[in-house]
């Protein structure tokens, strides 16, 4: 009896110690979760090491469901290949693979969203398409090159619709470590309305 108490106690410790090891994700939704955890993860985070030893998560704006919207995209047809101007002398393969129209702020946006010409042969990524873009608050509370926002191809509807949700967008690596190469985002894409959703500038969290 004395040996069936002794190792529920040593069993309770164990798992107690676990628990109490095992910290909670930091973020609001899964998405921020998620991309908490793998800046955290030194083995793929783009931050220098400096600051992943102070990291304590990524600074993000309050989520806000009028910043997810139903954009209608007119598609380009063949579109040329070109070279994307990035933050370095790379000049990776593109196509403008077709319009997004939406409403934002009740005003009429417009946005161009990309399709990577390299990664058509990766499986990983052969279904994913670009769509960076500016706002009013690049510079400020946002980063001044633009926000990155992912989407799949399996987004698009038979409607040709895509759900354009901006509490989900990410920076690009350049924004934490000068040593990536990073696409530039074009001038077209810069929509004249203040995004306050999603990530938010990392100086900002460095000046805490």
């Amino acid at each position: 009896m004395k040996k069936i108490v002794i190792l529920l106690s040593v069993t309770f410790l164990l798992m107690s110690c676990n628990s109490q090891g095992k910290r909670p994700l930091i973020g609001k939704t899964i998405y921020q979760q998620e991309l908490n955890a793998s800046y955290k993860d030194a083995s793929k985070s783009p931050l220098k090491k400096k600051d992943l030893k102070k990291f304590k998560g990524l600074d993000f704006f309050d989520i806000d469901s009028t910043f997810i919207v139903t954009s209608k995209l007119v598609r380009i047809e063949n579109a040329p290949t070109f070279e994307m101007a990035t933050t370095t002398d790379r000049k990776p393969l593109y196509k403008e693979y077709g319009k997004l129209h939406f409403t934002l702020q009740g005003k009429k946006c417009e946005l161009t969203i990309y399709q990577s010409q390299d990664d058509l042969t990766d499986e990983k990524y052969k279904d994913y398409l670009f769509l960076p873009f500016t706002d009013d608050t690049s510079g400020e509370e946002s980063y001044g090159g633009g926000r990155y926002m992912d989407v799949m191809l399996t987004d698009i509807t038979a409607e040709s619709t895509i759900s354009l949700n901006f509490n989900n967008t990410y920076n690009p690596y350049c924004a934490y470590n000068e040593k990536y190469s990073c696409p530039i985002t074009p001038r077209k894409n810069h929509l004249d309305v203040e995004i306050k959703a999603g990530i938010k500038s990392f100086k900002k969290i460095l000046r805490k």
